[in-house]
């Protein structure tokens, strides 16, 4: 008997897209079936959805625009939505995909603020649907190792954890040349990225923040920092722009055909540019930031995050009463959307060739030497997250002790350091998370 498959949408065709239409048109077409995408610029996603189809040999699927998203739905019989859209747009779809009866799938951050995130919990609970959110690196082997050795009560109870979290200044660049450079949009890193972090961290202390205080600024990109360094030569946007030329920060959509198309191409409808300068005006987003944690359960986090450093990864130590577990993972970079990210299959396939550097997990115990953990590396994004991630996503969770599939709640608790460290960097003062939102 031929097995039901479940009629998908997804709504956001950029550079977040790839890993979803990869899947659904790959390893789990025998189980879903896409059967219409929607984006507000229609060249972008006809470039990409050709691209894919005839890659994936996958029929041609019905495009929508954006005001047409209800239609779809319903034209198409939607079942399932998935939400790659610009941030702060994600509770819109998210809720009126529900409201019509669908389930969805959304990428991080579940939203940028707490209005927008009451908004999805509302919803959620008015109309009953399901909302996954998709945090790829709690399936990642190394992180799971940690959830383990923690969930073990090896260390004992967990009384504080320093997160510091570098971006080099090629990915870094990145969210200060495209829409996230306007914290509008996105949040600021403490939401758009750190929602990663702080997720990991509720999920491995198995508790949620508390009281939250913040501090940041703007301290590396932006016009006034490069003055300050002694920039003379400026341009507001790469592509065709002499100055930029020979600039290790500068993105030219022009030698790159994907980029081309799904950029380059596309502005005419909506002046969208992808290849902004990260040493020009208008930049909202912060660079450097600190933050300062109690949980629930008394835990306090320290966490670091630059956006503008010569190398890439994290560092990540847990001090216990009976020891202490560190992790140190070193990441490769990468421009979203460039040749070498542009799909899951592709990325997975280059690194084959690539001899990654393995992290390593330290445990010592009072009065003991340290012991060094090993676990089962993999390959591909997020730390070989991204596959089992997709996997949970659309084969189902199954029995998992770690319970890794996270829903709103969890899409919620992650942001919500981020949002009450942005207020907390606005006002100067802590900021308690349940003065923000409404949970159980």
């Amino acid at each position: 008997m031929a097995r039901t498959k479940t009629r998908i949408a997804q709504v956001g065709i950029g550079g977040r897209a790839g890993m979803f239409l990869d899947a659904v048109m790959g390893p789990y077409k025998d189980r879903t079936r896409l059967v219409g995408v929607c984006d507000i610029n229609r060249t972008r996603m006809e470039a990409v959805m050709e691209r894919y189809r005839k890659r994936n040999k996958y029929p041609k699927v019905p495009m929508y625009g954006a005001d047409a998203f209800e239609k779809m739905l319903a034209e198409r019989k939607v079942q399932r939505v998935v939400v790659t859209t610009m941030d702060r747009t994600h509770d819109d779809y998210i809720c009126r995909a529900m409201e019509a009866g669908c389930d969805v799938i959304t990428e991080k951050p579940m939203t940028i603020d707490a209005p927008r995130c009451q908004r999805i919990l509302d919803t959620v609970e008015r109309t009953g649907r399901d909302l996954t959110v998709t945090f790829n690196y709690r399936y990642s082997p190394r992180n799971s190792k940690v959830k383990e050795i923690l969930q073990s009560g090896e260390i004992g109870d967990v009384l504080s954890v320093h997160f510091e979290w570098l971006l080099d200044t090629k990915h870094g660049a990145d969210y200060f040349r495209r829409w996230h450079r306007d914290k509008a949009n996105s949040g600021g890193l403490l939401v758009h990225k750190s929602t990663h972090h702080f997720d990991l961290v509720n999920w491995w202390l198995d508790s949620t923040p508390e009281t939250v205080f913040a501090m940041g600024r703007l301290a590396f990109y932006g016009r006034e920092n490069a003055e300050k360094r002694g920039m003379t030569r400026f341009y507001s946007r790469a592509t065709g722009h002499p100055v930029a030329q020979d600039d290790p920060f500068a993105l030219h959509l022009d030698r790159d055909e994907r980029l081309k198309a799904m950029y380059l191409d596309a502005e005419v409808e909506d002046g969208y540019q992808r290849d902004q300068s990260v040493f020009g005006y208008n930049i909202s987003t912060e660079d450097t930031l600190g933050v300062l944690v109690r949980y629930r359960n008394q835990a306090i986090l320290t966490y670091s995050l630059n956006a503008h450093c010569p190398w890439e990864g994290f560092r990540v130590m847990f001090n216990g009463t009976k020891g202490r577990l560190e992790l140190n993972v070193a990441e490769n970079s990468y421009v979203s959307t460039s040749k070498d990210d542009i799909n899951l299959a592709e990325n997975l396939e280059k690194e084959k060739e690539v001899k990654l550097q393995v992290p390593v997990i330290l445990v010592q115990k009072h009065w003991q030497k340290p012991r060094e953990v090993t676990y089962e590396s993999a390959k591909g994004g997020h730390g070989g997250g991204d596959v089992r991630l997709l996997r949970d996503v659309f084969e189902g969770a199954g029995d998992d002790p770690l319970r890794r599939a996270a829903g709103h709640l969890d899409g919620a608790w992650s942001i919500l350091t981020g949002v009450a460290g942005n207020l907390a960097i606005a006002t100067g003062l802590p900021v308690r998370t349940r003065d923000l939102v409404r949970l159980p």
